[in-house]
């Protein structure tokens, strides 16, 4: 019997076979499901598995069946919009057969261009089947397995990828701030290599061009994505000697950013200044007042995603595939009226 000090190491087919009577061989039978083992040892063995907690090994199972029946999903670092990603994957996997490994740089990653291949190197062939790459920098992995795009930097391209629809989700935010009667309206941008945040950029000049208002150059700036890096930005537009009385920021994190200068130059929200961020993670609904977002349904972007993926690894050709998803307008008490109409 395998003492509770061994279990503390990893258990190995042998001590099954030494628990179970029986030899590694017979074990190894029936982890893989083959003929030749009587079914009292069958259920003897399983017993012994279960009881001493046995998981074979990645690797070996790879080098044995060229499957690990694993997917990845590989992100430069958990973050909320990859975090709800990740929870959107995890409970679409359920009933496919498949596990699944979440792997990140730790942060490292996060300004690299590349850092996919790198992750997929160490991972694709030996450790899982196929990989789900969040706001990847690169299209190109190389081809070790098959790959699925959420969002990438440079937009849909020669991989299936999966994204929301960006343009519009920024023209709806931006009308929705014109509809309330304002008129200088901030812009916060997101990163600048990011296709998604180009669109949003766009979505946000057609809809004041739309509304004859001038696009001024003084009430954009770029933002990072973060709530940290939207300080000195979001610190710039309202300090501006006619400061915008409403700010469309990119992304919620940016926009939560905003609420916390606005609150240090005490600005009231939103009867001073109205703010509509861009994602609808949880922290957006949790901010002092909750947060007028932007909703693209990014739990789904992740089961989606491992839907096309299923598909590749099973042989489905969508290699070109591209799935783009709706947004739409989440209203809350960040967005108001102007206290003053321009």
């Amino acid at each position: 019997m395998v003492r509770v000090t061994d279990q503390l190491q990893r258990v190995t087919i042998h001590d099954v076979a030494r628990t179970a009577g029986v030899s590694a061989a017979t074990v190894s039978k029936v982890i893989n499901g083959r003929y030749g083992v009587a079914s009292a040892t069958v259920q003897r063995v399983q017993k012994v598995i279960d009881d001493l907690g046995y998981e074979s090994s990645l690797v070996a199972r790879s080098l044995r069946s060229h499957r690990t029946n694993v997917v990845g999903i590989l992100v430069a670092e958990f973050e909320p919009f990859s975090t709800e990603i990740l929870k959107g994957v995890s409970q679409a996997v359920g009933g496919t057969g498949y596990e699944l490994l979440a792997y990140s740089g730790g942060g490292r990653a996060g300004t690299s261009v590349g850092w996919e291949r790198r992750y997929l190197s160490r991972l694709g062939g030996t450790l899982i089947d196929g990989a789900i790459l969040v706001t990847p920098t690169v299209v190109d992995s190389g081809g070790s397995v098959p790959v699925v795009a959420i969002d990438p930097h440079s937009g849909p391209s020669g991989m299936p990828t999966v994204d929301s629809d960006n343009f519009t989700g920024a023209l709806v935010a931006t009308e929705h701030l014109l509809e309330l009667g304002h008129r200088r309206v901030g812009f916060l941008g997101g990163r600048p290599d990011l296709e998604s945040s180009r669109l949003r950029e766009e979505g946000y000049r057609t809809a004041l061009a739309t509304a004859g208002i001038p696009v001024e150059p003084e009430l954009m700036r770029v933002g990072g994505y973060r709530r940290e890096s939207a300080h000195e930005p979001a610190h710039e537009l309202l300090s501006l000697p006619q400061r915008p009385t409403a700010i469309f920021a990119a992304n919620d994190l940016s926009a939560i950013g905003t609420m916390d200068v606005a609150r240090e130059l005490g600005l009231r929200i939103p009867d001073d200044l109205s703010i509509v961020g861009f994602d609808n993670v949880p922290e957006s609904v949790l901010t002092s007042p909750p947060l007028t977002t932007i909703s693209q349904p990014i739990q789904l972007m992740g089961s989606e995603a491992l839907r096309l993926l299923i598909h590749l690894m099973d042989g489905t050709d969508e290699r070109s595939t591209h799935v783009q998803l709706p947004t739409e307008l989440i209203e809350r008490a960040s967005t108001g009226a102007p206290a003053t109409s321009a």
